[in-house]
């Protein structure tokens, strides 16, 4: 059975698509048999892989709007043991479309059934919102993966979010749980990101994973080169800590 991950914020500028490709990319290089699916249409986990979002001709949108089988969506992104599903900003009228389309919060999770057996893990990029979209995400994965920057308003939100798995888990998908929260964009040089950190413990205890994700520029400037950090600078900190997050994943996955 896939692990089959939701890697989610509603708050924008947290980290969650560098962290999505990243572990996918880590994940994939270590012997894992990964999907990536991009659900955000801005489309950055797409670009992120070199691909050129707006040319392709099959997307995650016709996956969940015009009933194309997850399969066909899939691209080879030159990367052993990883396959993306992409996007681009045709997805965003997705979220008004699906209204009117029975079962609307399980599309994505009857589309995956196709697939799920194929790969160890299945990462989806949610968008920075908490509509139709990422609850489709949540109805569809058996855990979350929440990136959490280490800045004052980090906490901000969070319980509406859980609030929207609690509910989830009542009506759409009992099985549901956080898998894990990661510390993204720390300062080890303020009180501040310390303080956050510790707060942020706190509030989920052993569900956050012990690898913190440090701000790093070349971690920013990988997706304009169309790579991931292991591509783009794999000396850097943040190779380092993106490879230590995905070992920590691994090793939960398999109840280590």
């Amino acid at each position: 059975m896939s692990h089959l991950l939701a890697v989610v914020n509603q708050k924008g500028g947290v980290g969650k698509t560098t962290t999505a490709v990243n572990i996918a990319a880590y994940l994939a290089a270590k012997g894992q048999k990964v999907l990536l699916i991009d659900l955000d249409p801005q489309g950055n986990a797409t670009s992120s892989f070199g691909v050129e979002k707006n040319a392709q001709a099959i997307t995650i949108y016709d996956v969940l709007i015009n009933s194309v089988a997850i399969s066909d969506a899939m691209l080879d992104v030159g990367r052993k043991n990883l396959r993306l599903c992409p996007a681009n900003i045709q997805l965003a009228g997705a979220e008004i479309e699906l209204v009117g389309f029975v079962s609307r919060e399980t599309i994505l999770k009857q589309a995956l059934t196709e697939v799920e057996g194929q790969f160890d893990f299945i990462l989806i990029d949610c968008p920075p919102s908490l509509g139709l979209l990422t609850i489709n995400a949540l109805s569809a994965a058996n855990g979350i993966l929440v990136p959490i920057q280490s800045e004052y308003f980090a906490l901000e939100g969070l319980t509406q979010l859980m609030e929207t798995v609690s509910l989830i888990k009542r009506g759409l998908n009992p099985s549901l749980a956080i898998f894990g929260v990661v510390i993204t964009m720390f300062d080890s040089r303020t009180q501040l990101a310390h303080q956050v950190a510790g707060e942020v413990r706190r509030y989920f205890g052993e569900r956050v994973f012990r690898t913190i994700i440090p701000r790093n520029v070349r971690l920013s400037e990988a997706p304009g080169f169309g790579k991931v950090i292991m591509e783009y600078d794999p000396r850097s900190k943040g190779a380092a800590c993106y490879d230590a997050l995905a070992k920590e994943i691994i090793r939960r996955a398999r109840g280590n």
